[in-house]
């Protein structure tokens, strides 16, 4: 920072400190405090979007790597009994799991990142310009106020010499339209960005629903292959609780082993 930025950082300080002691008064602007209100609940969620769909997106490449390694754990179990029903199932969901892998890259991770997650970063890489803007803006409030109490003082305690009251004056005119013109900006324009917030973020929302769509759906197709291998009635099994009578049998079994008691 140059001496320049320094002094005035230093002279906005002091202000700031006798506006919370009350020494200079504070310009309080309701309009702005509203729409930069209403631009802070947007900046808050856009962020916490690209977050969460990231979240979404490293989860379902989790899902599908822990499908692998599950099927792979299966289908091991039937390595001696490759004929039975049981095993042709297990290396049919692994067959299934394997292209599911494949498919999160090209039905999901690929399209859900240009479609989705880059809009929605590239959203929230202009935050920081305008925010840069609204710092600027708090900045020249200070100055402005400042002027201004100063101004006051003058004419409320002149002193000797005149010209101090024109150039105080001449310097708070000049504060006051740099504020104004950064002020009526902001006001302009942060209603909208908060209108075009729709627009823009309308075609990632249908692109999501889409990517997530074609996933489920392949993994429905895969996984439905699978099911030809069991008994159309396993389902009906399970609602009834007979398959749960068939897991305790299976459970007694184990227990009446020698190594059980042990």
């Amino acid at each position: 920072m140059s001496w320049g930025g320094l002094k005035k950082a230093a002279s906005r300080a002091g202000t700031t400190l006798m506006q919370k002691t009350g020494q200079v008064d504070r310009t309080i602007d309701r309009e702005f405090a509203e729409e930069e209100g209403r631009y802070r609940t947007m900046e808050k969620e856009t962020n916490a979007l690209q977050k969460d769909a990231k979240t979404y997106l490293d989860a379902m490449r989790a899902m599908a790597s822990s499908q692998t390694r599950i099927a792979e754990t299966i289908s091991l179990f039937y390595t001696a009994d490759r004929a039975s029903d049981g095993a042709m199932a297990g290396h049919a969901y692994k067959a299934a799991v394997d292209e599911l892998d494949v498919g999160v890259g090209r039905e999901l991770d690929a399209p859900f990142r240009t479609t989705v997650l880059e809009p929605v970063g590239k959203l929230n890489s202009y935050y920081g310009s305008i925010n840069a803007a609204i710092d600027k803006r708090s900045h020249k409030l200070t100055d402005y106020d400042a002027a201004r109490a100063k101004v006051k003082k003058l004419v409320e305690k002149p002193v000797e010499d005149t010209t101090r009251l024109p150039r105080a004056q001449a310097e708070h005119d000049e504060a006051r339209d740099i504020y104004n013109i950064i002020n009526e900006q902001l006001i302009t324009e942060l209603p909208l960005l908060l209108d075009l917030r729709i627009p823009y973020l309308d075609p990632s929302f249908e692109a999501m629903i889409r990517c997530q769509l074609a996933f489920a759906q392949e993994g429905y197709d895969k996984l439905s292959g699978v099911q030809r291998y069991f008994n159309d009635n396993i389902r009906d099994e399970y609602a009834n609780g007979s398959l749960d009578s068939q897991v305790e049998g299976v459970l007694e079994e184990m227990k009446s082993l020698s190594i059980y008691g042990n």
